[in-house]
């Protein structure tokens, strides 16, 4: 059987989707084809590559992706993981799509719990791509 292809995605795919990414391909690689990208990439955040490296998820080697119409058009499952729908993609009526806003973390950088807040949207993102999934 074939696997599904789900694309995460968020503005600038280095943190969010990145991490939702891992998830998908660690926890359910041998059902779905998992993907990521963003409309603005940033490149992949370190503090995203930590967090996950600290679950057993190396991210290390991931690299940001500019949000391209022909993945979105293979993909049985788009998941926007921004804080607004921007309408920056357009998808075929046969695509499930569901927007599942978290907060994005690079926005604490600096701050004194900035860890702590890429640990709870880590953990946020787990929990969501464990019920988009299975």
């Amino acid at each position: 059987m074939a696997k599904k292809k789900v694309v995460f995605i968020c503005r600038g795919n280095s943190c969010r989707s990145q991490m939702a990414e891992g998830f998908a391909k660690k926890l359910y690689g041998d059902q779905w084809e998992a993907h990521s990208a963003g409309t603005v990439p940033e490149g992949v955040n370190p503090n995203a590559v930590s967090v996950m490296d600290e679950v057993g998820i190396d991210i290390s080697g991931n690299k940001s992706k500019v949000l391209d119409q022909a993945l979105l058009n293979s993909a049985d499952l788009v998941v926007a993981l921004c804080d607004v729908q921007e309408g920056c993609f357009v998808l075929p009526p046969t695509i499930r799509y569901v927007h599942c806003p978290v907060e994005d973390p690079a926005r604490f950088a600096g701050c004194e719990n900035e860890m702590s807040v890429f640990r709870n949207v880590r953990d946020k993102i787990k929990e969501l791509v464990g019920e988009l999934l299975s």
